[in-house]
């Protein structure tokens, strides 16, 4: 299971159905109460695309701070006329010496302060569901929302894919942030105010944005992002790599192997059904 949606009239209809294998890192497209009532066991895959999408992340900081769609742009529709242009017109900055604020500091947000640090970046994190005891948590720096909105000037957003997700960044927030700032979501797209987030891009007090989920897929053509320069579009492929998907496969795999062999598999998503099999 990548895609498809696993309703009760599933299980209530499959009755040697034993094992569901979800591909994704987590099961929230499965009846996870319908499947435990009728003990079936559901396996899920977190964690399989931590590197995916960490790295694409990095690649559209990366194409924001150095113009590269634009500069690919440019040179394909033959404006490149002159040897200087360029050279002042898509002068972009260095990520290196910059701050990155990342909202949502888990598995996904910390390979992503792994590698901005690798760049000479200073991190700083967010995460309402760290105790607000904790200062750090794997060498990122924890601060308020409002510190680092003020303080970033990039803003990346890994928030969990869960029902308790709402809106993170609103207007009130998204007007914190910093002069010039930018803002990457690759996370869920009701985590920030779309039509916000335009008005500061109109207004020019966002350098720009790139986002990697929408609120349909695809996005609507009438969606104003599509109509800004400095906005960055992926169809949602932040998990597409070949190497996702041999993980996730070999992760299934491997549960399926254990739940054969009367084993509880590691990535149960509905554990308390394995009083059943044990």
């Amino acid at each position: 299971v990548e895609a498809d949606f696993v309703f009760e009239e599933v299980f209530q209809d499959s009755h040697c159905l034993k094992f569901v294998g979800v591909c994704r890192s987590n099961a929230n497209h499965v009846d996870l109460e319908a499947a435990t009532q009728h003990g079936v066991v559901v396996s899920c895959t977190p964690g399989r695309n931590t590197v995916a999408v960490a790295e694409l992340t990095l690649g559209l900081m990366l194409s924001l701070a150095r113009r590269i769609p634009q500069s690919n742009s440019y040179v394909n529709c033959g404006r490149w006329q002159s040897p200087v242009e360029p050279y002042i017109e898509m002068r972009g900055q260095e990520l290196h010496g910059k701050t990155l604020g990342i909202i949502g500091v888990g598995v996904i947000g910390q390979a992503v302060a792994g590698l901005a640090r690798s760049m000479g970046m200073t991190v700083i994190g967010h995460d309402p569901f760290i105790a607000k005891t904790r200062h750090q948590k794997r060498g990122v720096l924890l601060v308020g929302l409002e510190s680092l909105l003020v303080q970033s000037d990039y803003v990346s957003i890994h928030a969990s894919a869960n029902a308790s997700t709402g809106r993170i960044l609103d207007h009130e927030h998204l007007e914190m942030m910093k002069p010039g700032a930018f803002l990457i979501n690759t996370s869920v797209p009701s985590a920030v105010d779309e039509q916000a987030l335009v008005r500061l891009l109109d207004d020019g007090a966002l350098a720009g944005a790139a986002l990697d989920v929408h609120d349909s897929h695809p996005i609507s053509p009438c969606s104003p992002l599509l109509s800004q320069d400095r906005v960055i579009l992926t169809p949602h492929l932040g998990g597409a790599t070949a190497e996702t998907v041999a993980r996730h496969s070999w992760m299934i795999v491997d549960d399926l192997r254990r739940f054969l062999r009367g084993q509880r598999p590691k990535h149960l998503a509905n554990p308390e059904v394995w009083g059943r099999h044990g």
